[in-house]
Formats: structure tokens, C-alpha cells, sequence
């Protein structure tokens, strides 16, 4: 918008200067006259050779330079912290059902109370072998089965626990 009206101007002056060049006025002498049509002409000159400028400036070629790629700087990332984990012992493995803590304290009832035993988880469903009053393995797996339904698989985990799943079968 700037270069329209400075053109604008520039012929607003000229038509001005010569004008008031080519009017005859009463105190202007030709002395005053060349001196305004001079001024007049350096003013228009100087636009011409301004705008000339402007435009070689807006002309040239401009050369596109892609942006550099800079990489960041490393970021620092501590380490995790160290979790606290409680001390937990390795869960015990036995051989056989005859080592484990309910093969234990079946061992200690009478013969009768074994077979009321193995009777009671054959009623619930669990025990399908023969009422004979020696742990086996039917006998554990149908123990243990009772156990985790009814809720007390902890307890087979200790000798006394035990005793409370058997006596909870007797009693």
C-alpha cells in the first residue's frame, strides 16, 4: 500500500510543479520558477530511483536454505527406584503326599476316624476310592479339593491347620 501512494504523491507534485510552473503569477519571477520546477524535479527523480530499488530488491532470486536439524541435548532419566520386596520363603516341595503336612496328621487318627473321614469326602463328592483308611493319593486330592471349596486351603499348609480340615470332617 505504501509504494501506491507514494507513486500518488509523486504525481500530485509533479502536476503541482507544473502547474504552477506554466501559471503566470504576478511575484514569480523566472528565477523562482526554475527553482520550484527544479526542486519539483529532484523530488520526482529521487521516487523514480527509490521505487527503482525497491523493485530490483523484490526481484531477485531468493535462495531457500532448509532448516538445520539440531539434536536436542540428552535428557536425563534416573534410574527407577529400588522396590521394596519382603523376604519370602521359597514354598516347601515334598516327595510324596506321605511327607506333606496333611499326610502327617492323618497318620495320627485311629483307623476308625480315617475311615469316617474318607466317608465324609466320599458323601461331599470328593473321595472315590475305597473306604480303606490309608492316605494316598485319592485321598489328598480329595482333601485338598475340599479344602479350596470349602474355603480352608491354608490350612493344609501346617500340621495344625490340618487337624482343623479333618476335625471339621469328623465333627
Amino acid at each position: 500500500m505504501l509504494p501506491k501512494f507514494r507513486t500518488a504523491a509523486v504525481a500530485l507534485i509533479a502536476a503541482t510543479s507544473l502547474g504552477l510552473t506554466s501559471m503566470p503569477a504576478l511575484a514569480w519571477g523566472k528565477k523562482e520558477q526554475g527553482f520550484v520546477a527544479g526542486v519539483a524535479t529532484a523530488v520526482i527523480v529521487d521516487q523514480l530511483i527509490q521505487n527503482g530499488q525497491h523493485r530490483r530488491q523484490h526481484n531477485q532470486p531468493g535462495y531457500y536454505q532448509p532448516p538445520q536439524y539440531v539434536a536436542p541435548p540428552p535428557a536425563y532419566v534416573p534410574p527407577p527406584a529400588p522396590t521394596y520386596r519382603p523376604h519370602r520363603p521359597a514354598p516347601q516341595t515334598y516327595n510324596s503326599v506321605h511327607a506333606t503336612p496333611a499326610g502327617q496328621a492323618f497318620r495320627t487318627y485311629s483307623v476308625s476316624e480315617r475311615k469316617a473321614i474318607q466317608r465324609q469326602l466320599r458323601r461331599a463328592g470328593y473321595y472315590y476310592g475305597s473306604i480303606d483308611g490309608t492316605f494316598g493319593t485319592g485321598t489328598y486330592n480329595a482333601i485338598t479339593a475340599w479344602a479350596r471349596d470349602s474355603g480352608a486351603s491354608a490350612n493344609l499348609r501346617s500340621t495344625g491347620g490340618a487337624f482343623a480340615v479333618y476335625d471339621g470332617l469328623l465333627f
